[in-house]
């Protein structure tokens, strides 16, 4: 699928991602790839994943957009949504249709610049967009600047600058200062978590939204029932 081909296919919808880390009850690359084909049955129109295992699991049971991740750390660097080279070339090579990365402007391990991993996959991998996941307007001018094809909301609210923080604080100001400034596809994702969060970020102009824990993680759905319990 051409890079115009697939922004078609995300524009105005939802993506789902389909993630499970190794520490929770559904780690798995086939439950993943269910889970992904339980999503678009029902009308997601991408999908965000990490890992290459579960991936390509998922792209062999389903036709669709993958937004691919690798989640790895280095040491106590804060940077870990795929965090250099390595892991972006890797994604490419299983044909992700986006790969999206930590577009913040902190500093990344064993010192690589973000602006010489953004170039040289442009110039490996044309036919891939990138995706930068983003803390800050600050972090989101840079991404712009340095040829990212989409810029998300990711990262807003786990950084150390923005800790604590949603986006939808001040009934999401700072969707209404990224509109302003960025002429990227702004993917808006992080802690939609109702339906009428999607609904208010989509008519102030989001490109598409992505959901993940309000859809795919059940024990964190199960415990905002639990709690809701008379004590």
């Amino acid at each position: 699928m051409e890079s115009n081909e697939v922004l078609q296919q995300i524009k105005g919808g939802l993506i789902v991602s389909c993630q499970a880390l190794p520490d929770e009850p559904l780690h798995s690359p086939f439950i993943m790839s269910r889970m992904a084909k339980a999503a678009l049955a029902s009308g997601a129109k991408g999908i965000r994943a990490n890992s290459i295992v579960d991936i390509q699991c998922i792209k062999d049971a389903n036709d669709t957009v993958i937004i691919g991740i690798i989640k790895k750390e280095y040491g106590d660097n804060p940077v870990f949504i795929t965090p250099t080279l390595k892991e972006v070339r890797a994604l490419c090579s299983i044909g992700c249709e986006i790969v999206a990365m930590d577009g913040t402007t902190r500093k990344r391990p064993n010192g690589e610049k973000l602006a010489d991993i953004v170039a040289t996959i442009k110039k490996e991998y044309p036919e891939t967009l990138l995706m930068a996941d983003c803390a800050t307007l600050e972090d989101a001018k840079y991404a712009q600047k340095l040829g990212f094809d989409l810029i998300a909301t990711t990262l807003y609210g786990y950084t150390a600058e923005t800790s604590g923080k949603d986006i939808a604080d001040d009934d999401f100001a700072l969707l209404d200062e990224l509109l302003k400034v960025i002429q990227r596809p702004l993917i808006v994702e992080g802690n939609i978590d109702t339906p009428e969060k999607l609904e208010r970020v989509m008519k102030k102009g989001a490109y598409a939204t992505v959901v993940g824990s309000a859809i795919t993680r059940p024990q964190l759905i199960t415990q905002k029932f639990v709690a809701a319990l008379p004590k």
